[in-house]
């Protein structure tokens, strides 16, 4: 395992190899470079059994996100390019995922029980939505910041357990 501080991502992590899906965790401590310039790095390139690749980048949130705010699913538009920019760059057998590692803190998940997973004392659900679809929906929630997110509900439309992206169809049924 690499050396992780952000729980999500160590949490992340460690689902992978309890679910043994071959990974790599990219080396995060400097932006990657490019030609023109830099670009944010993505956080694991996951191999599947299946032959198709996927980029990924964690994003990390609470859920609920105070009070009763379910759904948190914010982004930067940095991410977004960036992510475009690496897809773009590995080809047509890799695509962009966003993994949203929520944090469970109150009587409501984003999963059920059973694809919930426990992790330091902390419960998570790890829910993905491929960077093309995040992009089409994303809608300017800060101009300061720069940030994005995609509504609650189309969010909940296009995003899946990340396990269904990360398995054959026959074995996840199985």
């Amino acid at each position: 395992m690499a050396k992780r501080d952000n729980h999500y991502e160590a949490a992340f992590e460690a689902w992978l190899r309890e679910r043994q899906v071959p990974y790599v965790a990219v080396d995060e401590a400097r932006r990657s470079q490019f030609p023109g310039g830099s670009i944010k790095s993505l956080d694991f390139i996951v191999s599947p059994h299946d032959g198709f690749r996927w980029l990924v980048d964690v994003k990390g949130r609470r859920f609920p996100a105070g009070g009763k705010q379910y759904w948190k699913n914010w982004s930067t538009r940095d991410d977004l390019v960036s992510m475009a920019r690496w897809e773009r760059w590995f080809g047509e057998r890799f695509g962009g995922l966003l993994v949203f590692a929520y944090n469970v803190v109150g009587d409501r998940a984003p999963l059920p029980p059973e694809r919930l997973f426990e992790f330091r004392g902390g419960l998570y659900a790890f829910v993905g939505i491929r960077v093309r679809d995040y992009a089409m929906h994303a809608r300017k929630i800060s101009d300061r910041w720069d940030t994005l997110a995609v509504s609650a509900g189309r969010f909940r439309e296009l995003a899946a357990a990340a396990d269904d992206f990360f398995h054959p169809p026959q074995l996840a049924m199985a």
